[in-house]
């Protein structure tokens, strides 16, 4: 059965990007991008692809990405309207028409979809972000990884942003780069 993970950057202080949805302080340098173009490539958006290198890599973890309305919208002031366009893509709105036949708007239930993803044939499903879509698909995670970065920006989106909401974690794996970047993986108990 695929699993959904939520694979994100985050900061020391438990936010995903800033209060305006500013997420270019993450640093993608050393270690920490070596690791992700090599076994994350699909995580980055197509138009990265090719100047990284990795226009024919393979999807190695996820071959279906979620994300949600705001995660989507900040790609659009620079044209991308199917951002990941070597993935199936779904966003989470319920005030958005689709922009790009290769996206599909998801406008409610997105539980009900993420358990209908899993139950098909495929690699795992990636969720990209925001922190309101995370906290309301909780209960149907199964796997965090973490790529904490060693700022603290003080306010912004968090990790999860929704209800007191208690689900247990077990530390699977933890790994530190160059750059004080740890990359940290979590499966549900």
């Amino acid at each position: 059965m695929r699993k959904l993970t939520y694979y994100v950057a985050a900061t020391l202080d438990g936010y995903i990007a800033g209060p305006e949805g500013q997420f270019d302080f993450f640093p993608f340098e050393g270690e920490v991008r070596d690791t992700i173009l090599a076994e994350y490539p699909e995580t980055l958006p197509t138009v990265a692809r090719e100047p990284f290198g990795i226009t024919e890599a393979p999807n190695r973890h996820f071959d279906t990405v979620l994300m949600g309305r705001s995660t989507y919208e900040a790609g659009l002031p620079q044209g991308l309207t199917s951002p990941y366009a070597h993935l199936k893509q779904y966003v989470v709105s319920s005030t958005m028409a689709a922009p790009d036949p290769e996206v599909e708007i998801v406008a409610d239930d997105p539980a009900g979809l993420v358990r209908g993803l899993k139950k098909q044939d495929g690699l795992d499903i990636w969720l990209c972000g925001g922190g309101k879509l995370a906290a309301a698909l909780l209960d149907e995670i199964d796997v965090l990884i973490i790529k904490r970065n060693p700022i603290v920006i003080g306010s912004g989106i968090p990790l999860f942003d929704g209800p007191f909401n208690l689900a247990g974690f077990t530390l699977s794996a933890n790994r530190s780069f160059d750059t004080g970047v740890s990359m940290t993986t979590f499966h549900r108990k």
